[in-house]
């Protein structure tokens, strides 16, 4: 009802202004003086015609000036007028806009709480708020289930443990098949704790967990990664450019975690004699990881899947870890203000790309 009110009146006033310049135009003087003298009746009335007949002409020609007049006056102001009224109507929408981008996982406790009459624009800012809260609920739902697995799921995993240990630790010989499935079970365990572990790490990736920022060397990740998986890889020839600082802001125990995970998924699917190149670079306000390692020939359609939790590629991969390491970077890279780029390299093997944003530039809160 108000837009209606207000549209009717910016016509209203825009015709009251047309039909005021063109009455300006149409009242002024068009009639001519007669020139004194003694005519005869007939000639005087014939003059008389002509110049009514001129006088109608130069009145035509003046209304029709008034209006072209008017209607150029008037589109400039129309223009103005409806410039300054769109302004003054999308006001509302444009700080629903703004407040809404400023709304993250981190303070989605925040309301739009648009004052105003209850028309159409309060009703989209009370059903955002609804909205909002309702993701409110459910992530604190999701944070709150994630602290809880974090406990439930891991006790009755360290007492299936601890039972196997007390069981082997009995005097007397063991049984050789009873030591085989003990073993069996002690690696499915370990499964079992690497995938709950790769869960949890997930959630709190995915949920924006970021609390405890601090300046952390890229490089520096990646040399501890490497050794701390140096076993695996005595077999392999290892690059590892790190000479170029690059560093980036954030939780440490994450992007160690993104980082050993690259790491560790260029290992696990290398191929015997195969090479892992390493190496960081800052570029601009970026700073970047590069990890590229020999394996087998992959589908670059299918590359981006890695990505995704529990999807492998081919049947080298199949079997082998949880499914979740890549899908773990690309969050806890996303959870920082980057990116993860994956490219299956021609020759075989992956090419990983993760993209950061530099200490400066990330220290900055958003």
């Amino acid at each position: 009802m108000r837009y209606t009110i207000l549209y009717g009146a910016m016509f209203l006033l825009s015709g009251a202004g047309l039909l005021a310049i063109m009455a300006a135009f149409g009242l002024s003087n068009t009639v001519q003086s007669t020139p004194a003298g003694t005519l005869p009746p007939g000639q005087q009335i014939a003059r008389l015609q002509e110049q009514l007949a001129d006088a109608d002409a130069a009145h035509a020609r003046q209304i029709f000036a008034g209006a072209v007049f008017a209607l150029a006056v008037m589109l400039v102001v129309s223009l103005l007028l409806g410039r300054t009224v769109a302004g003054r109507v999308l006001r509302p929408l444009r700080t629903i806009t703004a407040a809404t981008r400023r709304i993250t996982a981190d303070n989605l406790h925040e309301r739009l709480a648009v004052r105003g009459p209850a028309d159409e624009v309060k009703a989209l800012a009370d059903t955002i708020d609804s909205l909002l809260e309702r993701l409110e609920e459910s992530f604190a739902a999701q944070r709150r289930f994630v602290a809880d697995a974090s406990h439930e799921l891991r006790t009755p995993l360290a007492t299936m443990r601890a039972s196997i240990d007390v069981a082997m630790a009995k005097p007397g010989p063991v049984p050789p098949h009873t030591r085989i499935l003990a073993d069996r079970l002690h690696d499915s365990l370990d499964q079992v704790e690497s995938l709950l572990e790769g869960l949890l790490v997930l959630a709190r990736a995915q949920h924006g967990a970021l609390d405890d920022r601090v300046t952390v060397s890229l490089a520096e990740l990646a040399e501890q990664a490497v050794e701390a998986r140096r076993e695996e890889i005595n077999s392999l020839h290892l690059y590892a450019e790190t000479a170029a600082p690059a560093d980036t802001a954030g939780n440490r125990v994450l992007l160690a975690r993104m980082v050993g995970n690259v790491i560790d998924n260029a290992v696990r699917h290398n191929v015997a004699g195969g090479t892992i190149r390493l190496s960081t670079e800052p570029a601009g306000d970026r700073a970047l990881l590069v990890v590229e390692s020999d394996g087998p020939v992959l589908d670059p359609g299918q590359v981006s899947r890695l990505g995704r939790p529990f999807q492998r590629l081919g049947t080298a991969r199949t079997g082998t870890g949880s499914g979740l390491g890549l899908s773990i970077v690309s969050a806890v890279a996303a959870a920082h203000g980057g990116t993860v780029s994956l490219a299956a390299r021609p020759a075989g093997g992956l090419r990983v790309v993760i993209d950061l944003p530099a200490a400066a530039v990330a220290a900055v809160p958003a």
